[in-house]
């Protein structure tokens, strides 16, 4: 793609994001417009996402519960990613929150479906929870286990195939999220999957992660919990899915030195979603979500997470999320939570 090319390409993004309320006042017109742009920044080689999220959080009684009570602007992603001539691969993922960052960084290239490499900061295949956009999540927040036991991205090498029925995930990074700096130590991962088809039309994917996070001094995860050395973490996954029903098993386990304690500290993490297809635009959902320590003053806690999905239209969608959370001597907690987004 030529630096002419590229610069009309920017400019159609300008024009989209200016344009694009008033081509959409009218249902045909609107339609119309927003195919043209779909033909131009939709393309193999050049494919712009958009992302925004309005969020509201309300805790019926603490302020340290779900957000407190609070608007928030969600995820705020502009995203580009393609596919080049000879096996190349690119992406370019900005967040555009406060401050805006790089969050995916990415340059691949694929040998075969069997082997393709991808460089730069990207996720790790950790957590079949941590794998979907926020913009495809069943709920608004991704299961506990995510943020108390990873960083949602690393810096290095990702490797990855797929054979039939058959797929792996491996890595090797930083290990101290994207942070610039290292301690010369790395991290391991992988993943090791299965998929089959059902006899009722749905989908069954099976496998197992694993990883080990050598550096030193890092915090675990959101939990503040810091790891003195070896971190080692695994668990398996269960996917189904089907025109009507879909849901998700995943159970993940942490261990390492609890750094200032000398004693190892395991976090345990476990969630079970459960979804209907009610009707076209609207869906069911309900999570169990559970998450323990062994040696922290963090209370062991169950979350019960009731949620509803509705597709306004091609572009909007609308999220409800109820939370009742019981924690181990500590009071139950109540709240409730939204998301409106536009998703192009």
């Amino acid at each position: 793609m030529g630096q002419n090319q590229i610069v009309k390409k920017i400019l159609l993004i300008t024009a989209f994001v200016t344009l694009f309320g008033s081509g959409l006042a009218a249902q045909d017109s609107g339609s119309t417009l927003l195919e043209q742009y779909e033909e131009r920044l939709k393309t193999d080689e050049f494919n712009v996402i958009m992302l925004l999220q309005s969020t509201a959080d309300f805790s019926f009684k603490d302020d340290d519960f779900n957000g407190g009570r609070q608007f928030g602007m969600g995820a705020n992603l502009l995203d580009f990613k393609g596919s080049l001539p000879n096996n190349f691969s690119y992406r370019l993922q900005l967040q555009l929150n406060r401050t805006p960052a790089i969050l995916d960084g990415q340059v691949g290239y694929r040998f075969s479906d069997q082997f393709r490499v991808i460089a730069g900061s990207m996720k790790p295949a950790l957590s079949v929870d941590l794998d979907p956009s926020p913009a495809s999540t069943d709920m608004i927040d991704r299961a506990r286990l995510v943020g108390s036991m990873m960083n949602v991205r690393e810096i290095g090498l990702s490797f990855l195939g797929d054979f039939e029925n058959f797929y792996y995930r491996a890595g090797l990074y930083n290990g101290n999220g994207l942070n610039a700096g290292n301690d010369n130590r790395f991290q391991y991962t992988a993943r090791v999957g299965f998929k089959t088809e059902t006899g009722s039309e749905g989908e069954l994917d099976i496998g197992v992660n694993s990883s080990l996070n050598r550096t030193e001094q890092e915090t675990v995860g959101n939990s503040g919990l810091i790891s003195a050395g070896d971190r080692v973490l695994y668990g398996f996954y269960l996917i189904y899915d089907s025109d009507s029903i879909f849901g998700t098993i995943e159970f993940l386990e942490t261990q390492f030195e609890l750094d200032g304690a000398g004693d190892d500290e395991t976090i345990s993490g476990f969630y079970a979603t459960v979804g209907n297809q009610v009707t076209e635009k609207s869906q069911l959902l309900l999570r169990w979500d559970r998450l323990a320590y062994s040696l922290s003053p963090i209370p062991t806690s169950d979350q019960l997470i009731v949620g509803w999905n509705y597709q306004v239209n091609q572009l909007v969608s609308f999220q409800l999320n109820g939370i009742y959370q019981v924690n181990d001597g500590v009071d139950d907690q109540l709240g409730v939570s939204t998301n409106f987004q536009f998703y192009f």
